[in-house]
């Protein structure tokens, strides 16, 4: 008996730019030919075309992928790589053009927020709904029914219409109706992203208890590399809808954070406003700006040498901030280095709107490299919900270190190291 999963070939999906997709009957076909002939033979017409020419675009291309039962892939690649695109061909959302996918299992899927529900039903009528969707009996339904409502957290909510919830109460209970109801596979998009920290950490741990304690498979689409690499035993890189590199998790991560270093040009802004994050968006990072501070070095940062950083926030009121952080990981996911003003006891006092701060690391005691960076902006001691976090970025980009002046300082890479930092006054 094969431990295939899912087995793909030859995959692809085309889209007529501009294009709505009409679905009619054969009779709507022929009154509307006998009342419009010359439209109808147009359509007819232009709906030969073979596919190359430029209004055309091939959202994937001759995609192979096999994925052996109790696996977790995660799938990652830029904006536009065509991630979400193969999970609703395997989701059966939408028809592949092309070639074919055979999923051995029962599927669930949660490609956006509240996949599957209806809003005019209630919490509870919606977890019934699903679950018959899914071929489960209500006996089943009925004996996961607590258990899903404890996950989610709407035990107070559960008969009210889901089109009074909010976007995350939402996805709370459409990501437990998904990972509760027994799939054999269980195919999860950048949804999570949706959430505040506490329950994506509490998502990633049910997907990981799904794969590894109950032996189902798991397709995750995220942005979140650190996601990635502790929840994925492989991963899968899209680029323009195809499939450029399968394997270890390390390793492809690795491949396309190096690939998309390149993007973050030192003393240049960088525009990270719809980055993957999470947080109330009271206060939230809208770019940075990043510079190695020597202008013979084109700016580029080096190994033992000086970075300073200026980080855009955007605050819907008047604040201020306990705790401001920067967080170096290098390309394994591992926290090198954390600079935060919680540490020195520095205060970070926000405008309405647009502000500017400015922060130094002196010495960067890093070996040459590349290393992403992530995001953080909290008041750790509110009492309000989520820990008081209002932006938290776990991938904001990558960049590149040199060894410039020096020889490198061969350190060891999986350590964290201590450098002397300061904030600046805000602008």
């Amino acid at each position: 008996m094969s431990d295939l999963a899912i087995h793909v070939r030859g995959l692809s999906k085309r889209y007529r730019i501009g294009m709505r997709e009409k679905y009619s009957t054969i009779r709507e076909a022929l009154v509307r030919a006998a009342s419009q002939p010359i439209p109808a033979v147009r359509s007819w017409w232009s709906g030969q075309n073979n596919g190359t020419e430029p209004h055309w675009f091939w959202a994937l291309r001759d995609v192979d992928l096999e994925v052996k039962q109790g696996e977790v892939l995660g799938i990652i690649g830029p904006n536009g790589a065509g991630k979400s695109t193969l999970l609703k061909v395997l989701a059966g959302i939408t028809e592949p053009t092309l070639g074919y996918a055979d999923l051995y299992g029962r599927v669930a899927s949660l490609l956006e927020v509240g996949t599957g529900f209806h809003m005019e039903l209630t919490g509870r009528e919606n977890i019934f709904m699903n679950g018959a969707v899914l071929g489960m009996s209500r006996h089943e339904i009925k004996r996961k029914f607590d258990e899903i409502v404890a996950f989610a957290e709407t035990e107070k909510f559960i008969d009210t219409p889901v089109k009074h919830y909010s976007s995350g109460m939402y996805m709370r209970l459409a990501f437990a109706v998904a990972a509760h109801l027994d799939p054999e596979i269980l195919i999860v998009d950048e949804v999570l992203a949706v959430g505040d920290v506490q329950f994506q950490k509490k998502c990633l741990g049910k997907m990981q208890e799904v794969s590894k304690s109950q032996g189902r498979t798991v397709l995750f689409v995220s942005h979140n590399m650190d996601a990635i690499h502790r929840l994925c035993s492989k991963c899968a890189m899209f680029e323009r809808g195809q499939l450029v590199s399968y394997g270890n998790t390390a390793s492809v991560i690795e491949r396309y954070l190096a690939t998309s270093f390149s993007e973050a040009r030192p003393h240049e802004w960088i525009d990270i406003s719809h980055a993957s994050r999470a947080g109330t968006g009271e206060a939230r990072f809208t770019a940075v700006w990043y510079s190695g501070l020597d202008e013979a070095l084109a700016f580029r940062p080096y190994s033992n040498g000086p970075l300073e950083f200026l980080l855009a926030i955007v605050s819907d009121s008047p604040r201020s901030i306990e705790s401001l952080a920067i967080t170096l990981h290098d390309l394994s996911g591992t926290r090198l280095i954390n600079v935060d003003t919680i540490f020195i006891n520095r205060t970070i006092h926000l405008q309405t709107g647009r502000n500017l701060v400015r922060l130094r690391i002196e010495k960067l005691h890093l070996n040459a490299g590349v290393y992403r960076l992530a995001l953080w902006l909290a008041n750790p001691r509110s009492a309000r919900s989520a820990a008081g976090v209002y932006d938290y970025v776990e991938s904001a980009f990558a960049f590149e270190l040199f060894h410039g002046k020096f020889e490198g300082l061969k350190l060891n890479p999986n350590a964290a190291v201590t450098c002397h930092f300061e904030f600046l006054d805000a602008e």
